[in-house]
């Protein structure tokens, strides 16, 4: 416990926890709007992977480049976001991450008026950096604002509103970027050369607004925070100092790293669904919709995240953590076999089912995973927000065996992702734990 006030390198005052606790609801407030940014940003990627995918004409194992070097960024920043915060703080990390965001954001333009797929795979990769260096700043300081039996709730509240950020998002990308989409793939391959060059730079292009409008959002976020006086906690104040053996010791902590592989498996399972759920209610079979049509249906998909991150964040007040973590993966499972076994509007509500078993675990494996950490909880952050890499990885697999299999069979990889959390919740969250 801090037992005086001085100024650290965030310009914020440090304060004893028992004085700090009457101002955690607004820093919780705060922070509370990067969860809904980050939600928002990521999740029209599944808008960008079926627009880009007509605009360059790709296979799906292509179009999941765009998860790729979007989730990639996770594994290549993770790790020096984490001694960014050692050098400059939490709050002046965010800073960074938002303006870094706003950046990728930016270089949109370029990428549509030239309409070159690596531009736009180097602007999701500048992106998904500015927010990786949000995302290991903000989880640990969350969990650490207040009780640590009530980390898991307060993450699973904030994460809710990530979550709203998710469930807006498509209805924005199906207004403002697939409704550019006007012909098929049939029909642009009918029209005269020069005529489907000129109809794939307008598809390229309607990307442009409304990614510079996120852009001037961000930008904004970060001039906010840099005038904001944040608290400073002493669990978070101590996790800045550890030194070379804590972090080596951190890496040795099995709980940790397992928690890391089920963020993998967890991250990976949830954007490779999200992902193909355009092309999924696109199949005859299925609905056979419109791809601006089928944006929608997204919603109900983050939406059930949404709602469930609200439940989870109450319930976990009562029940043990790793317990609603089994059986929401146990219920992962059957509903995405249902999918798979199935046609029509069972196979498509029971897909999008799983956005609201997936509600509570990422904050749940990641509370999970850092529990007893101490002084390295800091450096344990890092390494989950590592394992975040999963989305990037497990998405392009699902893509080859997509492009092998079909898109409905496709779905048994999420299946063992969700098989090996159920691992983890019943005996993998304790071991090593005293």
């Amino acid at each position: 416990m801090i037992t005086g006030s001085r100024l650290n390198s965030d310009n914020t005052k440090s304060v004893k926890i028992s004085d700090v606790s009457q101002n955690y609801n607004f820093p919780l407030v705060i922070l509370t709007s990067l969860f809904f940014m980050w939600g928002f940003v990521a999740c029209l990627n599944d808008i960008l992977i079926p627009h880009l995918k007509n605009v360059f004409s790709l296979n799906y194992t292509q179009a999941m480049l765009i998860q790729f070097f979007f989730f990639g960024a996770y594994f290549v920043i993770s790790m020096p976001a984490a001694s960014l915060i050692k050098k400059i703080g939490y709050k002046m990390t965010i800073v960074t991450g938002l303006t870094v965001a706003g950046s990728g954001c930016i270089l949109f333009y370029p990428a549509a008026s030239y309409q070159l797929y690596p531009l736009f795979l180097f602007a999701l990769f500048v992106l998904a950096s500015g927010i990786t260096c949000l995302q290991v700043a903000a989880n640990p300081y969350v969990a650490s604002l207040g009780d640590v039996n009530t980390a898991s709730s307060r993450l699973n509240l904030t994460q809710a509103f990530n979550s709203l950020g998710t469930t807006i998002a498509p209805f924005f990308g199906g207004l403002f970027i697939l409704s550019a989409v006007s012909l098929g793939v049939e029909e642009m391959s009918q029209l005269p050369l020069a005529e489907q060059a000129a109809i794939k730079l307008q598809e390229a292009e309607a990307v442009q607004i409304p990614y510079l409008v996120l852009a001037g959002i961000l930008i904004g976020l970060a001039i906010v925070f840099v005038f904001l006086k944040l608290p400073t906690i002493g669990s978070i104040e101590s996790d800045v100092k550890c030194d070379d053996n804590n972090i080596v010791s951190a890496w040795k902590t099995p709980h940790l790293m397992l928690g890391a592989l089920g963020i993998f498996v967890y991250v990976g399972a949830e954007v490779a669904i999200g992902s193909f759920l355009i092309s999924f209610l696109g199949e005859d079979n299925i609905l056979g919709l419109a791809e601006a049509d089928a944006a929608n249906y997204i919603s109900y998909y983050w939406g059930g995240a949404m709602v469930g991150r609200f439940i989870g964040a109450a319930t976990m007040r009562y029940v043990a953590a790793n317990k609603i973590l089994v059986f929401n993966a146990v219920s992962s499972v059957i509903l995405i076999t249902i999918a798979m076994t199935s046609s029509g509007q069972v196979a498509m509500w029971a897909i999008l089912a799983v956005g609201l078993c997936n509600s509570i675990m990422f904050p749940t494996i990641f509370t999970l995973a850092v529990k007893d950490l101490g002084k390295v909880t800091g450096q344990g952050s890092g390494i989950l927000c590592l394992s975040i890499a999963g989305g990037a990885i497990i998405p392009l697999f699902q893509g080859m065996l997509a492009d092998l299999i079909g898109i409905q069979l496709a779905f048994i990889l999420p299946v063992f992702c969700y098989l090996y959390i159920i691992f983890y919740g019943v005996k993998g969250s304790t071991l090593g734990i005293k």
